[in-house]
């Protein structure tokens, strides 16, 4: 049976009881557009598509945000401890076909579940809403990495829009696949016939073959499944009206060159609201904030590797020892179910030695970690979201992707707008605790990646101003909602 939860989990609390108040709410509702909006099910996805809702209820747009029921759960138990905002944003759920968190945890398994179950329950929803006159969807609103929504609202004559959460170029590369196909670089089933280093332009990030989003997972399974999505994702984008993007024309020309149909709107910060980030998975430790407090200017390196990231034994400990050796402070985002255990990872002593410069928390409340005065620097997975938050804040970077499209990002962060640098590897494939002190150091002595990264910051932001290119892309995105989405249609 469908579970749906229509308030958010901060209002759920003091949803108004009184006559005068329902009705004046259900008045609202009824007079505001209604957009469904919905996300792939990653915390890296979720996000931003629910920053973006948020800018919409700004302008009067009225929100179904879709989470699976397991991430409904995460986003309800986070939004608890923040104060009410009053959003008029009601979260649903939906089943996800997912038995167990080991399957959860593996993005072959959750792509396969997205093509196999989801779809049959969006639609079910869909029809629900729709069952009411005066209730019914303006407007769908998803994750370009689920093209199957785009489908559905097609055949339910609702008009479309596609949101890109990730570098345009990660969606170029995906609109790229059957050149990749006839050029001999990967086969049918998206293996690459040769590791090789490829450019799609000659302006574009390089890109090793070995490193494709949907390449690098070391599982076959996995590959052909992500690949299969992506594949499909390339079909159902021709039946959207809008393509938006987390990104700016000035971070990415070469990108929006080759594909001029994506209309770049970010970057989607709630800090540029004043606002806190919502739809975190899991509780921010606020504490951070005020440990910073206390710490000099520009001289914390904050260390954060979101939500996949898993190390073995031997590379948290050189990463924990490479931190104690550079002998600055440090603030380390290890993980939401790893600060109950901390004793059992760190070397003997660790602990206690770094407990004058080093604060370990289990999840922080990133934007505005990386607006204060005292970060440094952000050790990073180079996650999309992270990128445009760092670049956002004019932080240099000390890049250590994992898998998916953070080395595409750790590309444009190293080699073209040259805001940080990367670490080497040893033989047995080790980011060595000498490779972690020397490079700490790289970067915190250079004056030039800080000026790099301040000019590239306000850069960025000018695009959100009134007048750039970011704020002209999503007003005429409001306008056309406004219009064109409202306009009756033929269910």
């Amino acid at each position: 049976m469908m579970t749906m939860f229509l308030v958010l989990a901060h209002i759920e609390k003091n949803f108004p009881s009184s006559r005068a108040k329902i009705a004046k709410e259900k008045k609202h509702r009824m007079g505001n557009p209604h957009v469904l909006v919905i996300p792939y099910p990653a915390q890296g996805h979720v996000i931003p598509l629910m920053e973006l809702s948020q800018c919409l209820v700004k302008h009067g747009f009225r929100i179904t945000f879709v989470n699976t029921e397991y991430n409904h759960k995460l986003v309800k138990n986070a939004l608890s401890v923040k104060e009410d905002k009053g959003d008029l944003i009601h979260l649903v759920s939906i089943p996800d076909g997912l038995e167990s968190l080991e399957d959860r945890n593996k993005p072959g398994k959750i792509s396969e579940a997205i093509l196999r179950v989801m779809p049959g329950n969006v639609e079910k929803l869909i029809e629900e809403i729709n069952s009411s006159e005066n209730d019914r969807i303006s407007c769908v609103l998803a994750d370009q990495s689920i093209g199957w929504a785009l489908e559905i609202a097609e055949k339910k004559g609702i008009k479309r829009a596609a949101f890109c959460p990730a570098a345009a170029a990660l969606l170029v590369l995906s609109l790229s696949v059957p050149k990749l196909i006839d050029d001999g670089i990967i086969d049918d089933d998206g293996t690459p016939t040769k590791r090789q280093i490829i450019k799609l332009s000659t302006t574009m990030p390089a890109m090793n073959t070995e490193n494709f989003v949907w390449a690098c997972l070391g599982n076959k399974l996995a590959q052909m499944n992500i690949f299969e999505l992506m594949v499909n994702n390339n079909r159902s984008l021709k039946l959207t009206d809008w393509l938006l993007c987390n990104s700016t024309y000035d971070l990415e020309p070469a990108a929006f060159a080759l594909a001029p149909e994506i209309l770049p709107i970010g970057p989607l910060l709630a800090s540029t609201r004043l606002g806190d980030s919502a739809a975190s998975f899991w509780p921010e430790d606020s504490t951070c904030l005020k440990w910073l407090d206390e710490r000099p200017p520009k001289s914390v390196i904050y260390v954060a590797f979101g939500s996949f990231t898993v190390f073995d034994p031997t590379q948290f400990q050189e990463l924990a020892t490479g931190l104690e050796l550079s002998n600055k402070p440090f603030l380390w985002v290890v993980g939401h179910d790893f600060t109950d255990k901390m004793n059992n990872f760190f070397s003997k002593g660790f602990l206690d030695r770094v407990a004058d410069r080093g604060k370990m928390v289990s999840w922080a409340p990133q934007q505005k970690v990386l607006q204060h005065p005292s970060i440094a620097c952000f050790m990073s997975h180079c996650g999309w979201n992270s990128t445009m938050e760092g670049v956002s804040n004019g932080i240099p970077f000390l890049c250590w992707p994992y898998f998916a499209d953070q080395f595409l990002n750790r590309s444009y962060i190293c080699d073209i707008w040259k805001v940080g640098i990367g670490f080497t590897r040893n033989e047995r494939g080790i980011i060595p605790q000498e490779e972690v002190k020397r490079k700490v150091e790289q970067l915190l002595i250079s004056e030039e990646y800080k000026e790099r990264a301040s000019n590239l910051k306000e850069m960025v932001l000018n695009n959100i101003k009134e007048g750039g290119s970011s704020y002209k892309n999503f007003k005429n995105f409001i306008d056309w909602l406004k219009t064109e989405a409202c306009s009756p249609c033929v269910f």
